[in-house]
Parts: C-alpha cells; sequence; structure tokens
C-alpha cells in the first residue's frame, strides 16, 4: 500500500490537531526512528533468511539444473526435428496435391488420345470396308460330302494319309 502526497498532508493536518504544534517534532522524529528500527530488523531477517534457507537451496539446485542441462538441449533438439518432420509433412501434403494433379491431366491426355485414335480408326475403317467374301478365296472342299445314309468306309482315311504323305515327300525335296 502506498501512499500518496495527498494522503500525507491530510495524515500531517490530523496529527497536528490531536497531538498538538508543540509535541509534533518530538512525535515525528520517534516515528522517524521506530521506522529506522524496523527497516533494519526487516533487512537482518531477509538476510538471515537469504543465508540460511534460500542459498543452501540453490546449491542444493545447481548440481540438479546441471544434470538437467543435457536434456533440456535434448529438448530443443527433438522440438528442432519435431518442427522439421511437420514442415517435410506439409511439404508432402502440397507435393502429393501436385502429383494428384498431374496425374488427373495425363489421364485426361491419354483419354483424349485413345477418344482421337479411337475416331482415325472408325474414318479408316468406313473408307476401307472390306467383307469377308472379298478376303477369304472360295476352296474346294478336302473330303467328298457323305450323306447320312452312307457308312463312312477306311478309303477315304487312306487316302487323306497317302495324300499327306506325298506332301511330305515333296516338301522334302
Amino acid at each position: 500500500m502506498k501512499i500518496g502526497a495527498m494522503e500525507l498532508i491530510v495524515i500531517f493536518i490530523v496529527a497536528l490537531l490531536v497531538i498538538g504544534p508543540d509535541k509534533l517534532p518530538e512525535y515525528a522524529r520517534k516515528f522517524g526512528n521506530a521506522m529506522k528500527e524496523f527497516r533494519k530488523a526487516s533487512s537482518d531477517m531477509t538476510q538471515d533468511i537469504r543465508e540460511s534457507v534460500i542459498d543452501p537451496l540453490e546449491e542444493a539446485q545447481r548440481p540438479l539444473r546441471e544434470a538437467m542441462e543435457p536434456f533440456e538441449e535434448l529438448q530443443k533438439d527433438v522440438e528442432k526435428n519435431v518442427k522439421g518432420v511437420q514442415k517435410d509433412l506439409n511439404s508432402i501434403g502440397k507435393s502429393k496435391k501436385k502429383v494428384d494433379q498431374q496425374a488427373s491431366e495425363a489421364a485426361e491426355d491419354k483419354h483424349a488420345a485413345e477418344s482421337a485414335t479411337e475416331s482415325a480408326l472408325d474414318a479408316q475403317d468406313s473408307t476401307n470396308t472390306v467383307t469377308a467374301a472379298d478376303t477369304v478365296p472360295e476352296e474346294a472342299p478336302l473330303t467328298e460330302p457323305v450323306s447320312v445314309d452312307e457308312a463312312p468306309s477306311e478309303e477315304p482315311a487312306e487316302a487323306v494319309t497317302n495324300h499327306e504323305e506325298e506332301a511330305n515327300e515333296t516338301g522334302n525335296n
């Protein structure tokens, strides 16, 4: 609690009225000496507390602080690494979006190329229409048609075998 200039003036006027002008300087001197003694006692008590409590605690804390230094350095390194990992993760997220965008553009380009190729093939097919009759020549049947009433004989099989042997001999020559 601080006392300002106005409060001091009020206290001085009240003290002047209560004590009187003759005894006021004597009481002021006593009050000043009491304040001096109070400050001296509080200073001595503060010094005693500092010497008996605070200094031994600081001495006990010193080895603990020295032991904590590697952990504090480790904490700083971990925080630095975490920030680096967060930065890398953020850049991965951004690069993934970029890769996805490039992949979708490539898919669109591929789709456009496929549709252009299909259009070109359709146009070529419409100009070069070929029927099966144009490409496949008529061939004579390999065997004579057999009616259902006739039973197959072994003659045609022997004829086919003889025909194959003749083809092999001419191919070898």
